[in-house]
């Protein structure tokens, strides 16, 4: 029988099957607000504001104790449109569609689909909880469940959507230490066959080839706080080397007797409360001012330090100078969001079409048209996208070598 000639619809609809069954990272996150790009002509650019929960102090006592409402947003912006362009003769339009996904649409995909997990993974390195010795490979599960309790304190959902999301080495020494566990032998046996983790520790695992690594910056002496009672975004710090001091963007640390708190009750959790860098800093003159996450607040319903930091308190940076190790993200669904948008599709062109999944909110544009400067039929395939931090805290970096 002779084989169906190919529709954009039907390579469209196959593009949209492909990407979402390559993607990892991206299809873990939150994508439940793609209704609001979902619209007729978006643009690169476009932004929405995402409303987060307000917080309260509360209480003790029958006495009123009013407080003002503070809400805050996160902008989600679509930003990066990334694409894939090729010829799309004739003659390919006989083939059957399983051979035209496997020789065209699959490596298109893959090559889409890769970029969007790897842009997105990065924002992992913008989180600041972090359990393993950056620099030292895992050598026990108990790494993974510390991230557990990571998450748990900072009151993390356990509702099921919490994933680890981790590179293939990791994968591979992560299942090879749980072999022993005392699970179902189902569950031993597809671990066997699969050399990957389901279900485990709490996490449902997932692999991904894009896992982020982080490579501290330069830097020597012994770092202090700078400045009495320092709150918000910045800390201003000094006491660190002679010569060229760098803290990179990502690099994560402590600050001595500046502790965690439950996000609720504000009671201390016993462990200090971990920074990361938002934006590489280089210094010559011993002091630096940094741009921190979570900014630091230490009184109200955003409480979220013990104390402020203050002068002469010390700095700890988490792993060696210059030393670079590989991250897995611990994180529940809502640590980070993706918008997608539904690309116009435009009129006068030969042949185009859009195919989206409400259930990942995945959105794909196939575009055909002719040119006659090359005498070639020339297909695009495009999606529009964006990623952000929705809440930090439901994250946890791995350092896992």
């Amino acid at each position: 029988m002779a084989n169906q000639l190919l529709t954009i619809s039907m390579i469209t609809k196959e593009s949209l099957r492909v990407l979402t069954g390559s993607l990892k990272f991206a299809t873990q996150v939150n994508n439940g607000y793609n209704s609001e790009f979902a619209i007729k002509g978006a643009k690169i650019g476009q932004t929405v504001n995402i409303r987060k929960p307000a917080r309260y102090v509360g209480r003790t006592g029958p006495v009123v104790s009013l407080e003002a409402q503070t809400e805050t947003y996160v902008p989600l912006t679509l930003d990066q449109q990334y694409g894939v362009d090729l010829s799309f003769t004739s003659a390919e339009q006989t083939m059957s569609l399983d051979m035209y996904s496997d020789r065209v649409i699959k490596p298109a995909m893959a090559n889409i689909a890769n970029r969007v997990d790897g842009y997105g993974f990065n924002y992992l390195k913008q989180c600041y909880n972090q359990v393993g010795a950056p620099g030292s490979p895992v050598s026990s599960l108990s790494t993974y469940l510390a991230a557990g309790v990571k998450l748990d304190n900072t009151l993390t959902p356990r509702d099921g959507l919490r994933v680890m999301v981790t590179d293939p080495n990791t994968q591979a020494v992560a299942t090879g230490l749980g072999v022993n566990l005392f699970n179902p032998q189902p569950v031993i046996s597809e671990q066997y066959k699969t050399g990957q983790l389901a279900d485990a520790l709490g996490f449902r695992w997932f692999m991904d080839q894009n896992a982020p690594s982080q490579t501290n910056g330069t830097y020597s002496g012994t770092p202090l706080v700078n400045g009495t009672n320092q709150t918000g975004s910045s800390l201003i710090t000094n006491g660190w080397g002679s010569g060229v001091s760098a803290m990179t963007a990502g690099t994560v640390f402590t600050i001595g007797g500046v502790f965690a708190v439950n996000p609720q009750t504000k009671a201390t959790l016993g462990v200090l409360q971990q920074f990361v860098a938002l934006t590489n800093t280089t210094d010559t003159t011993g002091s630096m001012t940094l741009s921190v996450s979570p900014s630091i607040v230490a009184s109200g319903a955003f409480q979220n330090v013990s104390r402020a930091p203050t002068t002469s308190d010390a700095i700890t940076v988490a792993g060696a100078t210059g030393v670079t190790t590989q991250l897995s993200g611990a994180f529940h669904r809502d640590a980070f969001v993706m918008g997608v948008a539904d690309l116009d599709v435009p009129g006068g062109t030969d042949m185009a079409y859009r195919a989206s999944d409400p259930q990942t909110g995945l959105s794909v544009r196939v575009i055909r048209d002719y040119n006659v400067v090359t005498d070639q039929w020339i297909t695009r395939f495009d999606i529009l996208f964006g990623f952000n931090t929705l809440y930090e805290q439901l994250a946890c970096r791995v350092a896992t070598s």
